[in-house]
């Protein structure tokens, strides 16, 4: 049997193989045509039962199938499961693009909607139907026949472009390498650092290259060299390399600019066919907040309240650079190396110093001690065949019952794209047997152990750590067992980052941070002086990260919202704007940031980058919650609010929408004061 088209359990990573993809999918593709035909014959009833379940049941197997080729296309992105990934993408975004304008099937969608078997469905079947119709709006399904071609040509180049836009900044990541031969050309830098460029170099020696140190654009020897190493001349080579990576200024084949203008006329194109004023618009349909203009004035209120303190964080690097360490301008390749130097000087330590209390087992025995303490679960080792040797895999039970299982896979590679995601392997849902066991992946880009001694995760690392497991966590603790809003799916795209930066708020609670670490060398657990200096430097530079995000997020929302394709404006000029008015530190003109901006151009967050800080307020707010059950005597791991949490967020998935949920667990709308109490910004009088 074709390993792709095994539904009986886990995924066969031990067996599938590229040439398994095209068969398989095609298979799979047919299978859901002529069941569709069946469908939308008259004798087909339009109740759930009869219509509804069998499309949903057929729509998994295909989904787990190219779920696994999507997967493999992201961790381990070598030619020949690129090949296969990128033969059937026009094929799997055609099937999709027609089945969002089947008309007979939206007909009979809205039949049962307004039929008598509706009302006495449950609140989670009546939420399915009533996204699947507005679905199939937002899918061109109103549209006029003659119409309906060319939004589905649109669907599929878009499908293209954004899998091209992420390879070529892989491609263009892995292009570039920085020598060094000399080690006075790297001081400053962590001996870890060092010891994994060494490694690069020494790989690259049994090819033939020279001997030395060897630096990538790859987040864990690209971060390092910024941050600490005194080399200026480095730093501004690897800036340069990674602040123009797939632009017109590397080959032309990996250059994104044409993609992007391309993307944002097809996405402006297929918004003024569905009869929105902008993508925004279309955007917006599926999340909490209403309109761009909603949206515009979230960010800038931010900003506004973000503004004075990253004016005071400016004013103070630039003095600390000039009187400290000579340097009368700051270049942007100068700017996170000064900081660390300031961040050293006013907090008496550095991110390599801490780094070395948190060795990745002792991390991980903390990460699952939270989940355990809050959620009342258990996690363990399991055993499942997997993509690479460095993949682990767990199991999650609750009341002895297994609830999830999750992959994880914490190392940076040359074939893994960059950054640190979820992604769901298995959905739960009520079967034939029972109820189907979701699983989940959890992806980041961590420094690899070296010379036989544990990796050590930085501060921030553990943070994207408990993050991402947030993501699963909602995956795998649902109680829903209706697929379409089992878990993540089906939950407003603002809201889905709730979870993920609820959980980053236990990475600064000393209760926790006692439990999981221990220095690399002495075992020594965290020092009680040292906690309290990172504490304290927890908001260093807060208003200035939370300008960068807003950058960000206006830039997205104003580029599918009031930037018009083909006007003769170039989108470099939009992020000028957008800098103009909300940033006080701008980048050299040559930065080509949009260029590998990922998240909205090979991602789905396009018009819905401003989520992260959305739901920031969300998670906040709710974390909240555990603090004040810590005033009363206990601590923030209050297994009563975690039941509660559980409760209302996780289990419910997208069920329900998620305001609801939110004020089900809070008792009232959600509120900024939290976020800029947690972020040191007091609301202003």
């Amino acid at each position: 049997m074709n390993p792709l088209l095994d539904f009986s359990g886990l995924p066969r990573f031990d067996a599938v193989q590229p040439e398994h993809v095209t068969p398989a999918i095609r298979q799979l593709l047919d299978e859901n045509r002529a069941l569709i035909d069946r469908l939308i014959a008259p004798e087909t009833a339009a109740t759930w039962e009869a219509f509804v379940q069998p499309m949903l049941d057929a729509g998994e197997r295909l989904s787990r199938a190219w779920g696994i080729v999507g997967h493999l296309h992201s961790v381990n992105d070598v030619p020949p499961w690129r090949e296969a990934y990128n033969a059937m993408l026009p094929e799997v975004s055609s099937f999709y693009a027609d089945l969002g304008q089947n008309l007979a099937l939206f007909a009979k969608f809205k039949v049962l909607a307004a039929g008598t078997e509706f009302p006495g469905l449950s609140p989670a079947r009546r939420r399915i139907i009533e996204n699947d119709l507005r679905d199939f709006r937002l899918s061109g399904a109103d549209l006029p026949d003659d119409r309906k071609p060319r939004f589905k040509e649109i669907q599929e180049e878009l499908s293209a472009l954004g899998a091209k836009f992420s390879e070529n900044v892989l491609d263009a990541t892995n292009a570039h390498a920085e020598w060094i031969e000399d080690e006075a050309g790297i001081e400053g830098l962590p001996a870890d650092a060092k010891a994994a460029a060494r490694a690069a170099a020494e790989k690259d020696g049994e090819f033939g290259k020279r001997e030395g140190w060897k630096f990538t654009l790859h987040a864990p020897s690209y971060i390092p060299v910024l941050q600490f190493c005194d080399n200026r001349d480095l730093r501004a080579r690897m800036y340069r390399a990674y602040a123009t990576r797939a632009s017109e200024f590397g080959p032309e084949s990996w250059n994104n600019g044409p993609l992007i203008d391309r993307l944002l006329a097809l996405r402006h194109e297929e918004a003024q066919m569905l009869g929105y004023a902008s993508y925004a618009e279309v955007s917006l349909a599926t999340k909490m907040a209403d309109t761009p203009a909603q949206v515009a004035a979230f960010q800038r209120d931010m900003a506004a309240k973000a503004r004075p303190f990253a004016e005071r964080d400016v004013a103070e690097l630039r003095q600390f650079a000039r009187q400290e360490l000579g340097m009368e301008t700051l270049e942007s390749w100068d700017l996170a190396w000064a900081s660390e130097k300031l961040k050293q000087q006013r907090y008496s330590f550095s991110d390599d110093e801490v780094k070395q209390y948190f060795p990745e087992p002792k991390v991980l025995a903390g990460l699952f001690r939270v989940i355990e303490a809050l959620f009342a679960v258990k996690l363990a080792p399991d055993t499942a065949p997997a993509w690479h040797p460095a993949v682990r895999f767990f199991r999650i039970e609750r009341a002895g019952k297994l609830v999830g299982q999750f992959y994880l896979d914490l190392y940076a590679r040359e074939t893994k794209r960059g950054g640190a995601w979820m992604d769901e392997a298995i959905t739960r849902r009520r079967v034939a047997g029972g109820v189907q066991t979701p699983a989940a992946y959890l992806n980041c880009n961590f420094p690899a152990p070296i010379g036989g001694k544990p990796a050590t995760f930085s501060h921030d690392d553990v943070i994207t750590l408990f993050h991402e497991c947030g993501h699963g966590l909602h995956h795998l603790l649902t109680q829903v067992d209706e697929l379409p809003v089992s878990g993540i799916h089906g939950v407003e795209w603002d809201a889905v980052e709730l979870p993920s930066q609820f959980m980053e708020n236990f990475c600064w609670e000393w209760d926790v941070l006692t439990g999981m670490t221990a220095h690399a060398e002495t075992g020594a657990p965290l020092p009680r002086a040292l906690y309290d200096k990172m504490v304290a430097a927890k908001n260093f530079q807060s208003g200035l990260q939370t300008l960068r995000q807003v950058e960000f997020g206006l830039f997205d929302l104003l580029l599918h919202s009031e930037f018009v394709p083909a006007s003769g404006r170039s989108f470099m000029e939009l992020l000028a704007d957008v800098r103009r008015e909300v940033a006080v530190l701008v980048p050299p003109e040559w930065n080509r940031f949009p260029n590998s901006f990922s998240h909205i151009f090979g991602g789905g967050y396009a018009a819905g980058y401003y989520s992260y800080k959305w739901a920031e307020v969300l998670s906040a707010d709710a974390y909240e919650a555990f603090e004040e059950a810590a005033k009363t005597g206990g601590s923030t791991l209050d297994a009563a609010t975690g039941e509660r949490f559980w409760r209302e967020i996780l289990s419910v998935g997208g069920s329900r929408p998620a305001l609801e949920s939110f004020k089900a667990f809070r008792g009232r709308e959600p509120q900024p004061d939290a976020l800029l109490r947690h972020n040191g910004m007091a609301v202003a009088a």
